[in-house]
Parts: C-alpha cells; sequence; structure tokens
C-alpha cells in the first residue's frame, strides 16, 4: 500500500511538471517567483519520503512484533518425564454374591400348610421355617407301628396254646379209641363182631396215638423254640417292619422345614395352600416358584471377573478396593478370597473368577450390586511416568511426542506398563537421560499447537 502510495506521488508529480510546463517567453517573465518558490518545494519534498520511510519502518516492526507473538510457546505444552514409585493395580467389574445361598424344598409333593418367616428375616440353624401337610403320613405312621409289633411279638404264644389245645384233642381221641378197640376185641373174642371190624377199631386206635405224639412234638418245638431257619426269617421280617416305620417316621419328620444354617431369607417363593413339587431343577431361580418353598443365603462376597492379561497381578489376601454406584463417595475395603484355577471363557473374551472376601461395607453393600473392584498390588520403585495424556498413536503405533533440538516436536514410540492415579510407567522407549542440549529433563507434549494435533491421545 505504501509503495503505491508513493509511486501515485512519483506520478502525480511528472503529470504536473509535464501539464504546467511554461514555454519560454513566461519562463522569462516570472524567473524571479520560480526562483523564490524552488526551496519550499524541496523542503516538502523531503519531508513526505521522510513520513513515508518512518511509515514503512514502523509497520514492520508492528508486523515483526506480531509474528513473535504468535509463535507458538513449546515448552509451554509440555512436562518432564518423572522418575517416581508407582502403586501397582487395576480395576474390574463385579457383583456382590451370597457366599452360601440355597433354595429350600420339601422331599415329597405336598401341600403347604404353614410359613413362620417373610423375605428379609434373620434365622438361625434348627429354627422352624414351614411345615407341609402330614395326615397321611401320621396315619400310614400308626399302621406301620402296628405291623412292626405284630411281626416283632409274632404268633408263638397264640401257637403254643393252639398245640396245647392239639395235645388235648389228640389225646382225647387216643383214648376214645383205645376204649373203643378194648370194647370191640372183647366182643370179637366173643363172635360178636367179624375179625374185620376189629382190625377197623385197631386201625383207627393207631392213627390216634400217632396223632397224639404228632401234637406233642409240635407242642414241644414250639415250648422249646424255633427252627434256626425260622428264626431267621422272623427276624428279616422284623427288620423289614422296623425299616418301614423309621422310613415313615422319616417322611413325618421332613413335613417340617427347619433352617441349615444361620443366614437371612433372601427370597419367598411359596404361600400357605400352595402344593409344591420339588424337581431336580430346583436349586435355579427360575424353577424355583414351583418347586421351593423359599431361599436363605448367608454372608455376602464380591465376585469379580478378571482379565488375563491380569491375572498374573492377583495373589490370595492382595488388598481390593471396593466401590458401588450406591455409594459414590465411599470406598470399601476387601482382600482376595479364591482364585479359580481354570478361565472362562465368554464371547470369545478370557477372563477368572476371583472370591473378594469383603472387610468393609457388610451391612451397606446388598446381594445383586454391581461393583467395581481396584486390585492394589506392590509399588514400582523408580518407574519411569508420564502424564496419560501424554500417549498418542501414529500410525497405529504407541508413542509421546517429546521435546527435541531446537524446539521442534518428535514422535517417539514407547512401551507402556502400568497406571495411577493419570501417570502412566513407561517400560521402553524413553530414558530420563536423553534430554535435549540446553535442557534440564526430557519433555512430553501433553497439549499441541494448533495444526498439531495427533489423531488420538491417552491410552488406546
Amino acid at each position: 500500500m505504501i509503495l503505491l502510495y508513493m509511486n501515485k506521488i512519483s506520478d502525480s508529480s511528472i503529470e504536473e511538471s509535464e501539464l504546467k510546463e511554461p514555454d519560454s517567453s513566461l519562463l522569462d517573465k516570472k524567473s524571479d517567483q520560480t526562483d523564490l518558490a524552488k526551496p519550499t518545494k524541496k523542503r516538502s519534498h523531503w519531508i513526505i519520503i521522510i513520513l513515508i520511510a518512518l511509515i514503512i519502518s514502523g509497520a514492520g516492526i508492528y508486523f515483526l512484533s506480531r509474528r513473535k507473538n504468535t509463535q507458538p510457546n513449546l515448552q509451554s505444552r509440555t512436562v518432564p518425564v518423572q522418575t517416581q514409585s508407582l502403586q501397582v493395580s487395576f480395576e474390574a467389574s463385579g457383583t456382590v454374591e451370597p457366599i452360601t445361598s440355597v433354595n429350600i424344598s420339601p422331599k415329597t409333593t405336598g401341600r403347604l400348610t404353614a410359613l413362620y418367616v417373610e423375605q428379609g428375616d434373620k434365622v438361625k440353624a434348627g429354627q422352624l421355617l414351614a411345615r407341609m401337610d402330614s395326615a397321611n403320613l401320621t396315619a400310614e405312621l400308626a399302621q406301620a407301628q402296628a405291623e412292626y409289633t405284630k411281626v416283632l411279638n409274632g404268633n408263638r404264644l397264640e401257637a403254643i396254646a393252639r398245640g396245647k389245645s392239639q395235645v388235648l384233642s389228640a389225646k382225647a381221641q387216643a383214648d376214645l379209641s383205645a376204649k373203643r378197640l378194648e370194647k370191640n376185641r372183647w366182643l370179637a373174642q366173643e363172635g360178636a363182631i367179624a375179625q374185620l371190624t376189629l382190625d377197623e377199631y385197631i386201625s383207627t386206635d393207631k392213627t390216634a396215638r400217632a396223632s397224639l405224639v404228632e401234637a406233642q412234638e409240635q407242642l414241644r418245638e414250639l415250648e422249646n423254640g424255633s427252627r434256626l431257619e425260622d428264626i431267621e426269617q422272623s427276624k428279616a421280617k422284623v427288620a423289614a417292619a422296623k425299616a418301614k416305620v423309621d422310613l415313615v417316621r422319616t417322611d413325618l419328620n421332613e413335613t417340617a422345614i427347619y433352617a441349615p444354617f444361620n443366614g437371612i431369607i433372601s427370597q419367598k417363593y411359596a404361600t400357605v395352600g400352595a402344593v409344591v413339587t420339588p424337581n431336580v431343577s430346583a436349586s435355579t431361580t427360575s424353577s424355583a416358584t414351583s418347586s421351593s418353598i423359599l431361599s436363605i443365603a448367608s454372608g455376602l462376597e464380591v465376585n469379580v471377573n478378571v482379565s488375563e492379561v491380569n491375572i498374573a497381578q492377583i495373589e490370595p489376601n492382595q488388598k481390593v478396593k471396593i466401590t458401588a454406584d450406591a455409594y459414590p463417595y465411599r470406598a470399601f475395603q476387601g482382600r482376595v478370597k479364591h482364585i479359580a484355577p481354570e478361565a472362562i471363557i465368554e464371547n470369545n473374551v478370557t477372563s477368572f473368577e476371583v472370591k473378594v472376601e469383603l472387610i468393609t461395607g457388610k451391612t451397606e453393600l446388598r446381594s445383586g450390586m454391581n461393583v467395581d473392584a481396584v486390585f492394589v498390588g506392590k509399588k514400582i520403585a523408580n518407574a519411569l511416568t508420564i502424564p496419560t495424556v501424554a500417549i498418542t498413536t501414529n500410525q497405529g503405533e504407541i508413542g509421546v511426542m517429546v521435546l527435541g533440538d531446537r524446539n521442534q516436536a518428535q514422535f517417539k514410540p514407547v512401551r507402556v506398563g502400568f497406571s495411577e492415579g493419570g501417570q502412566t510407567q513407561i517400560i521402553q522407549g524413553l530414558k530420563a537421560s536423553d534430554k535435549p542440549d540446553g535442557m534440564a529433563s526430557l519433555r512430553v507434549f501433553i497439549d499441541f499447537p494448533p495444526g498439531q494435533t495427533p489423531l488420538r491421545t491417552g491410552l488406546p
């Protein structure tokens, strides 16, 4: 613009000189006036030139200062690489679960006649929880006990009495036949009856005597005791009858439902009057409504799925910090209780189930709550750390932008380790001693000048 203005001034001067150039006759007449005006015109010309020069120099200084002020201060966008002690920890998601939980079901199908607890009630081991209908079993037990008593006592007394009666009857028949034989024997001698008739009386007498002897032997056996095989058979019958009584009594006792351990009633599935039919799937919640009466749980623990890459950092009794959405400003303490020996693979992701024992939060946390578990490991001494936000990627490669020589930003590939409190460990790729000339320490970018921001920052 200034040069254009100067050109306009020079052009206008030339045009004026050309347009106003007088002829020779006029010059002679005004020579005195021209001589007087020349110094004034020269002074004006030099003043204009000086003003133009001042304007040019001032504009140059102004643009140079603007350019200097717009240069980015790269050091203000960087932080030094530090060597410090780093606490190793990592986070995983988990769920609060009961330590022990079972569904309570009757042994056999029956109608629920009484329920003595409600959901949320605390119970003790052996406490009566519910009772099933027992009328049929009570009648069956009475019948079984009668049968057992009968088998146990046997028919021995009755058999002995019957044996004695049979002996008496046989003896009476024998006496009668003896008298008849004696009478008919005399008649035969007198010729009043034939020999054949006498033979018949003799045969009847022998039969009566034989029956008497047999009855006496049977009575003797009954009085002396049964034979060994009969005794063993009787013992088997007694045992079978007793087993039936015990079985019915057990079934009757199981109509009363007791708490198996100290705990809390977590669910109630049946009401009084409902028919409960236990089956093999009674342990699942989905089928418990028709196969269980209630559910009892004891204690709380946190079940955490830890990824395969972090499982090597976990050991028994390791400290764990637990947070829940229900208590955003509180942290509960726990420790590693059990590490599953076998991995779980879900959606092509391999993880291990870790049980965390609660040290605090047993009354605040509830079964089924989602929590975050931070596993606190050992400290790494003299770890080379940088802010996590300084980590970036370049064409898929993880690295950082460092401040190099001549105030230039350079990309350095790195291998990262653990992160804690916004700081990330650098395992490979940077050294604290790799500081540029003239700088006290190696510095990495946490902010970038316009147009130089990487495509991605932070841990990938």
